[in-house]
């Protein structure tokens, strides 16, 4: 493990109201285009920008890896590979925290965990970093604590506007709990706001699911545009921990994007893609990952198999 034990141990989290079976739907990007029928037409549909997309750097000895998962793209898997990621390494004895920077606070439901009946959230996180400690909550996986996201992150950017610092708001919350954790992962909204900035600000690498459908190629260029941005103002140490391939099928453009983003970033993209799977869509309305929910799914195998390989990457053990 990266971390050791702080001087001082912190307080127990709180015990965040707990639910199981509740109603889940997680919304569908209206959106989507309808699928082509050549690569050719999705390398020439519009103008991309470089793609080159830095590798990340080793954690800091001494405390958590903090990894944000975004893509500018709704609908590609971004909270359900976070509650699956999260959950599994937690499964597998490592401490880790999620936090959910979304208003839509769907890693709570997927976790388990009453997001109505918690008064402290990732709002207060970011307002007030001296929060951070008492933000945290159990959820139904031993060794995983969550910072829930909620809808009062809804209007929150204009708040920070009067803040100093206000890029850096998130990292310096997150400064007193690195030493506790191995792993803090944070959820992001498709929005590129200063919520989402805070995130990248804050973390040692991020993790890029990538739907294989249309436009996967310009969501990564424009990814890699925010990343430089990001790398040459706020944080130099900013890489990218993996590309994931997310809502994967056999038909031939779900073959052909996999490819083509395979043969542009070699070294980024974690095998296996994880496929389409019911039983990983219908996880959340139980309040559990889909390791607690049918582990021999496909989906059950393949954050398995794609958690092993990270933690591998992130010398994690």
């Amino acid at each position: 493990m990266n971390t050791t034990n702080g001087d001082e141990e912190l307080p127990e989290v709180g015990e965040a109201p707990l639910i199981i079976d509740v109603e889940f739907l997680e919304e569908e990007d209206e959106t989507l285009a309808q699928p082509l029928d050549s690569i050719e037409e999705i390398r020439g549909e519009r103008s991309r920008g470089p793609m080159d997309l830095p590798l990340s750097l080793p954690t800091p000895e001494g405390r958590a890896r903090v990894v944000t998962v975004i893509n500018q793209k709704g609908g590609v898997g971004k909270t359900t590979t976070v509650i699956n990621i999260a959950s599994q390494l937690a499964l597998r004895g490592l401490r880790v925290l999620v936090i959910d920077s979304d208003s839509q606070g769907n890693c709570a439901t997927g976790l388990g965990v009453d997001k109505s009946r918690v008064r402290t959230t990732t709002r207060d996180l970011i307002l007030s970093p001296e929060t951070a400690v008492d933000s945290r909550h159990a959820t139904a996986v031993d060794n995983l604590h969550i910072i829930v996201g909620d809808k009062s992150l809804i209007g929150l950017e204009q708040e920070m506007m009067r803040q100093l610092g206000r890029e850096k708001r998130m990292k310096e919350a997150l400064e007193p709990l690195l030493a506790h954790y191995d792993l803090v992962l944070i959820d992001t909204p498709p929005s590129l706001g200063l919520v989402t900035i805070n995130a990248l600000v804050a973390s040692d690498g991020i993790l890029v699911p990538v739907q294989t459908e249309y436009f996967a190629l310009e969501g990564l260029a424009l990814l890699a545009g925010t990343i430089r941005e990001v790398r040459s103002l706020l944080n130099d140490r900013l890489g990218v921990d993996g590309v994931l391939l997310t809502m994967h099928s056999q038909a031939l453009l779900n073959k052909q994007v996999a490819g083509e983003v395979l043969k542009n970033f070699p070294e980024l993209v974690v095998r296996p893609a994880i496929r389409r799977n019911v039983r990983l869509a219908e996880a959340p309305s139980h309040g559990v990952p889909i390791h607690l929910h049918d582990p021999s799914s496909a989906g059950g195998k393949d954050y398995q198999a794609i958690t092993t390989e990270l933690q591998r990457r992130w010398g994690l053990s």
